[in-house]
């Protein structure tokens, strides 16, 4: 296989030959995803895997809506999901160690409910391990928004440099190994190996597991011949939330892998930290309040240039809502890891304390 990082030499990419396809699992975990679950399935249903060679196992986190409904009505049509398994603890990683236990595959894949693959995506990651030799395969995500100004905008803001920072699955296109991939395929022998996820980390059991995959001398391939298209939240609210709960995950995972402590990680919380205590410490010294208001001010121009820069490239629609998914991103996920923080500084009091 060709290097991470350098072109790939087409002619050399041999194709799977039929008596040799691994049989792969696609793990499923969901919970209250109507109106996106129908996609995500008609996706997998259309792959070029060899159907029987492939088994997709639904885990449902107890939805309140329509969910289960909609899977019943896919399954009777498109025989599939294989099968569709209760997740009564209701996380992501309770239903991936479930689904680990029953999978049959050689090959296990996560996917997300709010995903829609490429036709070619199992086939396109039983390759990419084959051929690399890596533990753990993925491809960067195209984010897709809401038809509307504001959904787009968030799409926009979740895949821009300024929006996310360096996370390579967000918006490289180049092949690279890398420290962690959302929905990956991984060798069946990697959870023998490492374990299983992190149960007691809610939404950031993907980083904390392939981080130890990685400290274990594993490999992961960031490829972007595995395409998958992620449907982004459609208000601020909910982005804030997300984000919200990303800060809060991304403090437990850098608390059990401090290796991993990036400066991006930080700059958020620094953020979110001098706007609060400048204004907060200016009843003191009013210099505090100049601290803040440069913050905001320098803030604010990085912000409008990254939107105008954007809307340059063809999203003059988005061009109003751009700013507030830009600082929504970063005041929700700073928040949360102030918050993530001083949960675990309370925790580890009270373990002194008793």
């Amino acid at each position: 296989m060709t290097a991470p990082g350098q072109p790939r030499d087409e002619g050399a990419i041999e194709p799977l030959a039929e008596p040799v396809l691994p049989l792969v699992t696609v793990l499923l975990p969901v919970r209250n995803e109507a109106g996106f679950i129908d996609p995500c399935l008609r996706a997998l249903a259309a792959q070029d895997y060899p159907r029987d060679r492939f088994e997709v196992i639904l885990l449902d986190g107890e939805s309140s809506d329509t969910t289960v409904q909609e899977v019943e009505a896919l399954q009777a049509e498109l025989s599939l999901p294989d099968k569709v398994i209760n997740n009564p603890r209701r996380t992501t990683a309770t239903a991936m160690n479930l689904g680990i236990w029953i999978a049959r595959g050689e090959i296990v894949i996560k996917v997300d409910g709010h995903t829609r693959v490429a036709p070619d995506f199992i086939s396109a990651s039983v390759l990419a391990l084959r051929q690399s030799g890596a533990d753990a395969a993925g491809g960067p995500i195209r984010t897709v928004g809401q038809e509307d100004a504001i959904g787009s905008a968030i799409a926009l803001a979740m895949s821009s440099p300024f929006g996310v920072g360096d996370t390579a699955f967000r918006h490289s296109q180049s092949e690279q190994w890398t420290d962690s991939v959302p929905f990956g395929a991984y060798r069946r022998e990697v959870f023998q190996r490492v374990g299983l996820f992190a149960e007691d980390i809610e939404r950031g059991e993907d980083d904390e597991f392939n981080y130890r995959l990685r400290d274990s001398g594993g490999r992961i391939l960031l490829t972007p011949t595995i395409r998958s298209e992620y449907y982004s939240r459609s208000t601020y609210a909910a982005l804030a939330r997300q984000y919200w709960n990303y800060g809060l995950a991304k403090v437990a995972v850098l608390e059990r892998h401090p290796r991993r402590l990036r400066a991006r990680h930080l700059v958020p919380s620094a953020f979110v930290l001098t706007l609060a205590g400048g204004v907060l410490l200016s009843v003191f010294d009013r210099r505090f309040g100049r601290l803040a208001s440069l913050a905001a001010t320098t803030y604010a121009v990085a912000n409008t240039i990254a939107s105008l820069r954007l809307a340059a490239r063809g999203h003059r629609r988005e061009l109003p809502y751009l700013p507030g998914a830009f600082a929504t991103i970063h005041l929700a996920a700073g928040s949360g890891m102030i918050a993530g923080a001083l949960r675990i500084l309370r925790s580890k009091l009270r373990r002194r304390v008793g």
